[in-house]
């Protein structure tokens, strides 16, 4: 145990010494002598080889090529040989890792001992030992090396940081990019220096900048020697182009570390111009905020604040912006004589112009039905005033139902919108589709045709926005209409009110963290 313990230490010490080595020769040196200490009875010749195709060189002081047969050691991979009664006792060839090749013969002395299997197992932990030793001390080798270069780059890099401060001083984008060239220019020692600026769409120059100024861009782009750096930003390709690098014996090509230099330059450039961009976004990004504020005032200041009450009905509605405002719309509008005009309408797309829309066929409606024209005339000539006052991406889907409270009569209109519900009393349900297209869409005369319905005692209405049927989960999955319809029916007995906040909340639920991204309008009447 003693002698094992004796052996470990003397690895440890072996991988420590080796790998501290300065050179491939000192390091083979040093572990020819840790061969010989724990070796005594044996002669041991080390040889070494740069590559696989060069000759065997002898390590160590007195050993001559000539006087060994080298022929042990013709093998093309790694290869320990164990011999008796032969001119050596064992013969080792090593690959190393960087391609050189290691050498061994032992020879028993005339008065050593026979090659024991101790023996065998001590070389084979050195033979371990020492590539591994071989490895540690070709990454120390790489390590110092890459140490050098980083600081030689950082010294160049602390020159760079005056560029990037100046640079990001500058907003005129020529004001930018004159410098940017002149300092490169200055780092690299490059004669001349040139920006072309494109459109990414079709290549076309849009803008190109020299140094110095005035300079012909045609030399520069032709010239033998050059470095070159490219970004994207936007629709744009900013394309840099160094020229002749300047030397005490004349131009030459650029080295690895003036692209770097060059690149450097570029990023800073880059990043002056994606800030400039960020800072206007931002601008816009508060002007929309501004936007959506004023269309969301718009908006709340025309749905009711209050629903109407209704003699023998209970009537409940709501309305949930999104972030984004939209442009959904409810209402109960008394109109006399025990009539009511139920209405729900969704524009399509959001913000200002959504919330103006709303506003305007708000207004319109309240002017026709004091004149108490049919619905299919009143749908009509909303049609034409939508369509000549909205932008061809705009238009409403709307639906309206004139009930006669005391009789239970519904005169309706489906201008495009979601099939509204009608449940009865014994738990049929109806749908009211969409009998022509959405308002504002088309003017080509084409008819709203209306459909008269009873609603019964214990029947109920129901009006929504597609925020509800469409509002989307974490895994994008829609709420959908079939599970809005199940919660409808299952939901019949409750009130008005009750329902409609037992619904939001099963919305919300489903939704869980996702943010909404469209408005949710209900409105629920029920005949007691």
């Amino acid at each position: 145990m003693v002698k094992v313990s004796l052996q470990i230490d003397s690895f440890q010490e072996a991988f420590e010494v080796l790998s501290k080595s300065f050179t491939i020769s000192q390091m083979i040196n040093n572990f020819l002598q840790l061969l010989k200490t724990n070796f005594l009875p044996f002669d041991i010749y080390l040889f070494h080889r740069t590559s696989s195709d060069s000759e065997w060189t002898g390590i160590g002081e007195g050993i001559e090529k000539g006087n060994h047969d080298l022929s042990f050691l013709n093998k093309t991979s790694r290869q320990i040989d164990f011999f008796e009664n032969n001119k050596y006792d064992v013969s080792v060839v090593l690959p190393l890792s960087d391609s050189s090749w290691l050498g061994i013969l032992l020879k028993q002395k005339p008065d050593g001992t026979e090659f024991s299997d101790i023996d065998k197992i001590t070389l084979l932990i050195f033979l371990q030992v020492f590539d591994s030793a071989h490895k540690a001390f070709l990454n120390q080798k790489k390590e110092k090396e890459l140490i050098f270069e980083l600081n030689e780059k950082i010294f160049q890099l602390n020159n760079l940081i005056d560029t990037g401060i100046e640079l990001s001083k500058y907003e005129k984008r020529d004001v930018l990019f004159e410098l940017a060239l002149e300092r490169i220019s200055s780092l690299t020692n490059s004669s001349s220096a040139l920006v072309k600026i494109l459109n990414i769409k079709n290549n076309e120059l849009v803008q190109q900048y020299t140094f110095p100024v005035g300079f012909s861009p045609e030399k520069i782009v032709n010239s033998p020697h050059k470095a070159e750096y490219s970004f994207n930003h936007f629709n744009f390709t900013y394309h840099f182009i160094l020229s002749e690098k300047e030397t005490r014996s004349g131009t030459t090509s650029f080295n690895e570390l003036d692209e770097m230099l060059l690149s450097a330059v570029c990023r800073q450039v880059q990043v002056v111009i994606e800030n400039e961009y960020l800072q206007q976004q931002n601008l816009e990004k508060e002007k929309m905020e501004k936007e959506l504020n004023l269309a969301a005032a718009i908006q709340q200041k025309i749905l009711p604040k209050e629903l109407p009450s209704i003699e023998g009905y209970e009537i409940a509605g709501t309305n949930i912006p999104s972030k984004e405002v939209g442009g959904d719309y409810y209402d109960c509008i008394k109109l006399g004589d025990n009539r009511y005009a139920l209405i729900i309408a969704d524009v399509a797309g959001k913000g200002i112009s959504a919330a103006l829309l709303v506003n305007t066929l708000n207004a319109a409606l309240y002017s026709y039905l004091e004149f108490n024209l049919p619905l299919t005339e009143m749908a009509d000539k909303l049609n034409k005033l939508i369509f000549n006052s909205s932008p061809p991406d705009k238009y409403i889907t709307f639906f309206i139902a004139v009930l006669n409270a005391k009789s239970g009569e519904l005169d309706v209109v489906n201008a495009g919108h979601n099939p509204i519900l009608l449940l009865r009393s014994d738990g049929t349900l109806e749908k009211i589709e969409a009998g022509g297209v959405g308002l504002g869409m088309l003017d080509f005369g084409l008819p709203f045709p209306g459909q008269k319905f009873m609603m019964n005692k214990g029947d109920k209405l129901f009006l929504y926005t597609d925020g509800i049927p469409e509002a989307m989960n974490e895994k994008e999955e829609d709420y959908s209409e079939e599970r809005m319809i199940n919660f409808f029916i299952n939901h019949s007995k409750l009130p008005a009110n009750e329902f409609i906040d037992l619904l939001v909340k099963d919305v919300k639920l489903f939704t869980g963290q996702t943010e909404q991204s469209d408005d949710i309008t209900l409105l629920e009447i029920l005949r007691k």
